[in-house]
């Protein structure tokens, strides 16, 4: 057990300091906050190392802190305390400033009358459609303070897998990286000193080995050139991100990340997933199903998968079932549209997508676990082949020549 210095906010706007034990940070901020506290600050005597109550970004809000501020904004209403005045608890407890600004025009607003999610739709920024719409629901069904938790839940779900993707590929792209930047500077610095070796080699008669003449046109490539190599790619780059911004060249980017080997599956099965789970969130949420439908379409990160479901809003307001067109569209496993068949004649459509959202999540951390260990060697074998590249380049003249003499 650790004991931690805190200084929180109690539900009356009260500061108060003091020490609490716990196991973890995370423990910590659990027990303070089932105390009606709301942790300003948190310090681990042992290290003396403060530990902030959400991250401290002064550019922008991250979804860890619109989780936390939805969060706290439910059980600062669930323990009976006004709008404005946990807003304004909140405002004074966040030690990011963009978001202690956000919080106080989002008091301002409501201050002057306008409502809950009329005074977040105003901050774009931080809030997007699903979390406004469950705003909007829960104010209406006057289940406000279950709508905000489950935003927070499902902002956490979505920072987590988000964390979990990057985590995984940290490793391998950082290895690309270094392993890059060594071969291009061998390739400019270390090749060019054997030149005038070379050059005698030729002058005798004695020709070069074709990787040789290889990576001497690389290097003088990248010595004469570079400049205009670099120009190039980021000329193709900035070309490329401004054609995948049409929605032609969008179109044309998600389905070729669906037929990427390996990685395609998973791509597919996220775009699903967070289908899904907004889907089946919103339902649950009281949000109406055709309002849901669109929402969710927008969120799913693959244009092909959003059409599907656009045309399952046509399908539904004309009387239909949801299950036809998205069956249709081939974009849905089919063990997948055999639960949501089972769920729409049960009227349990809700659950059973955040159940589906669930299982799928679990397959990609599977996939990306066993994809991570395929990629790493892979890179290491990359990485070793240029190096390798280079110096058999260098050295293979040498060889010849030895054998030459002898």
């Amino acid at each position: 057990m650790t004991d931690f210095a805190y200084t929180a906010k109690s539900t009356t706007g009260e500061k108060r300091s003091g020490t609490i034990a716990a196991a973890s940070r995370s423990e910590a901020m659990q027990r303070l906050r089932s105390q009606s506290l709301f942790p300003m600050t948190l310090v681990d005597h042992k290290t003396g190392k403060a530990n902030r109550a959400s991250i401290s970004l002064p550019v922008r809000v991250t979804k860890e802190q619109t989780a936390d501020f939805c969060g706290q904004l439910a059980d600062l209403l669930s323990n009976g305390v006004a709008m404005l005045e946990a807003l304004k608890i909140l405002a004074e407890a966040t030690e990011n400033p963009r978001l202690k600004v956000i919080s106080l025009r989002i008091h301002d607003a409501v201050s002057q009358g306008d409502s809950l999610d009329v005074a977040m739709s105003k901050e774009s920024a931080m809030f997007n459609e699903l979390t406004l719409s469950m705003v909007r629901a829960g104010q209406e069904g006057a289940f406000l303070e279950e709508a905000l938790q489950r935003i927070a839940m499902f902002l956490r779900k979505q920072d987590e897998m988000r964390s979990k993707i990057v985590g995984a590929l940290a490793y391998p792209i950082i290895l690309g990286i270094v392993g890059s930047i060594i071969t291009t500077l061998m390739v400019v610095f270390l090749v060019p000193k054997f030149q005038p070796f070379f050059d005698r080699l030729e002058q005798n008669g004695t020709g070069l080995p074709l990787i040789t003449i290889v990576l001497l046109g690389t290097s003088h490539l990248m010595l004469n050139y570079g400049l205009f190599v670099l120009l190039a790619i980021a000329a193709i780059g900035f070309g490329t991100y401004r054609a995948i911004r049409t929605t032609t060249g969008r179109r044309i980017l998600d389905r070729l990340k669906l037929k990427t080997p390996l990685v395609g599956s998973i791509f597919h099965d996220a775009a699903v997933s967070r289908a899904c789970r907004v889907l089946g969130t919103m339902l649950r949420n009281g949000v109406p199903l055709l309002r849901s439908l669109r929402i969710s379409s927008e969120s799913t990160g693959n244009t092909l998968l959003a059409e599907a479901m656009m045309k399952s809003v046509e399908n539904v307001t004309a009387g239909d079932t949801l299950s036809k067109p998205l069956a249709a569209s081939g974009l849905i496993p089919p063990q997948v549209m055999a639960m949501i068949r089972v769920a729409e004649e049960s009227n349990t459509l809700d659950e059973v997508l955040i159940k589906i959202a669930d299982r799928i999540d679990n397959r990609i951390e599977r996939r990306l676990e066993v994809l991570v260990r395929m990629i790493e060697p892979l890179m290491l074998i990359l990485i070793g082949s240029m190096v390798m590249f280079v110096i058999v380049g260098v050295l293979l003249p040498v060889f010849d020549l030895n054998s030459s003499v002898g």
